[in-house]
């Protein structure tokens, strides 16, 4: 559901004439309040072992629950991406990144509670202290390494992700 749908009232005054503004705004007409669904920061990482295989998680949460993903989550208030990717690893797999290099960003769409939410997904290749017993917690059910020529996108749940693979896939053929 898109935002404009879902929110008929000024979060500032509760006006009813709480109007669409522009594509990514409503206005309201009592008070002036515009709001703006701006996309939110998340971040996910490429872990490799050390025989190059990728680690890929299994979703224990909606969306795209029991699809695959890619370790990592949105971005708290007053984090920067790296500090959020670090945790995030810390958090669903109890293990410690000691190298974290930005890659690329996608722009993705996020379905939480009925509402669509935009997001900007960043995604990063992490080295972690040892992928020896990781230990899936948080929203991620499971984990496990694959080797590259056995990754399939089409089994990635969340469109960014799943472009995210494919992208990496092709710069692991040169």
């Amino acid at each position: 559901m898109h935002f404009s749908t879902l929110y008929l009232h000024c979060p500032v005054c509760g006006s009813d004439k709480f109007i669409q503004n522009n594509i990514k705004s409503k206005r309201c007409e009592s008070c002036g309040y515009v709001y703006y669904m701006n996309p939110s920061a998340a971040v996910a990482a490429f872990i490799l072992n050390d025989t190059g295989e990728l680690l890929v998680c299994k979703r224990g949460k909606e969306p795209a629950k029991g699809t695959l993903d890619l370790p990592g989550g949105f971005v708290d208030d007053n984090e920067s991406a790296e500090q959020a990717i670090v945790r995030e690893i810390a958090e669903e797999l109890d293990a410690k990144v000691i190298e974290c290099n930005y890659k690329f960003s996608l722009p993705n769409q996020y379905l939480y509670s009925g509402l669509t939410i935009p997001t900007l997904d960043m995604f990063f290749t992490c080295k972690l202290e040892s992928t020896e017993n990781l230990k899936p917690a948080d929203d991620v059910e499971d984990c496990w390494f694959v080797p590259i020529n056995d990754l399939n996108p089409e089994l990635f749940g969340l469109n960014s992700v799943r472009k995210a693979i494919g992208m990496f896939l092709e710069t692991s053929k040169h």
